[in-house]
């Protein structure tokens, strides 16, 4: 039963969401019409525009260069993009079609990223590094911030490996507990003058909706006492453009309800360092409860009475069946903040304020 295994995610879409993150207008699909085709959905959403060459029957046979260099044609005629990815499926490249030859027949504008890589290629994190490694070679991004991007993706491979879903072959999807159980866990101690930590330990745009509880617990603090100790990893100056972008949005959200951050973990990219450094943060601080949101398990030796706030079911599964009583889910977070610039409420907050409102009624 070991090699049951649930589904995990795809190289291909770790290579297009690193192209959304380089800030790439146009991603080409090179492969059947239907590949990606979620991912695709979302990140136009997000301002990108997906194209696929819709590879048919024969083009596995024949090949479709020759239809790839027209796409790109029409790309550069219809977009005038800047940057354009070319991102191979397992269809193209396991019949060995040349993406960086088409590119260079079509001969367009636009600097273009070829991307080598299909969904039997290893961890998605092989699709992102691969990305990154194109854009230093076409000189988007510096040496030094490929190889910081590469060892914090390394990491972040490994940290699965050890304690996130990969280091189980199959998790039953389970959705966390209540948020009223947790929201009262919360207030029981504010109102007892205990000390609060919320940390955020989050990657990439869910950060949006993590965040707000940071924003929830301020709001029920001023009304019914307690202290809180805020850590985040919302550093602005790290990480590829649009990431640094987020950050900027969500201490611009928090600075505006008056939240000030205690202590800078890393960056919204470095969730797989920055959780021991948040912990290692809060060692000497009397911290009463811990709420921890985002990715848990990057935080080292949580506590069984710790609240963990993710979004993903399987996740939530992990937790639950480790003995974490107090795992709730933010389910469905990634797809709903696409294109999000802000702050987006989450339902731990919500209930949150709707409890600390009857209170004062």
């Amino acid at each position: 039963m070991s090699d049951v295994l649930h589904p995990r995610p795809s190289p291909i879409i770790a290579a297009m969401y690193t192209l959304r993150d380089l800030d790439a207008d146009v991603i080409v699909m090179h492969g059947p019409p239907g590949c990606g085709f979620t991912a695709s959905r979302l990140l136009e959403e997000a301002g990108v525009t997906v194209i696929t060459t819709g590879m048919q029957e024969n083009d596995l046979i024949f090949g479709a260069e020759n239809r790839l260099v027209e796409v790109l044609k029409r790309v550069d005629l219809e977009f005038s993009p800047r940057i354009v990815g070319v991102v191979g499926t397992c269809a193209s490249m396991i019949i060995g079609e040349n993406l960086e030859a088409a590119i260079k027949k079509a001969g367009i504008r636009s600097i273009v990223l070829p991307i080598d890589i299909h969904a039997c290629s290893g961890p998605n994190t092989v699709g992102a590094i691969k990305v990154l490694e194109v854009a230093m070679s076409k000189g988007i991004i510096p040496r030094e911030e490929f190889e910081r991007q590469k060892e914090m993706l390394m990491r972040a491979t490994a940290l699965e490996r050890e304690r996130g879903m990969t280091s189980k072959p199959y998790l039953k999807p389970h959705r966390g507990v209540t948020k009223l159980k947790v929201a009262r866990m919360i207030l029981d101690a504010l109102s007892q003058s205990k000390n609060v930590a919320v940390v955020l330990n989050a990657k990439k745009e869910t950060a949006y909706r993590f965040a707000d509880v940071m924003r929830a617990v301020e709001y029920a603090r001023r009304r019914i006492g307690g202290s809180a100790v805020y850590v985040a990893n919302v550093d602005p100056n790290i990480g590829l453009p649009r990431i640094r972008r987020y950050s900027a949005d969500i201490l611009r959200d928090l600075k505006d309800e008056g939240i000030t951050i205690d202590f800078f973990s890393g960056g919204l990219d470095e969730y797989p360092v920055a959780g021991e450094k948040a912990a290692k943060y809060l060692e000497d601080k009397s911290i009463d409860l811990r709420i921890i949101c985002g990715l848990p398990h990057a935080i080292p030796d949580l506590k069984k009475e710790d609240i963990l706030v993710t979004d993903q079911p399987r996740e939530l599964r992990n937790f639950i069946d480790s003995g974490f009583a107090y795992a709730v889910g933010e389910i469905s977070t990634h797809s709903m903040l696409m294109g999000a610039r802000g702050i987006v409420h989450s339902e731990l907050g919500d209930t949150i304020r709707e409890l600390v409102d009857g209170i004062n009624k």
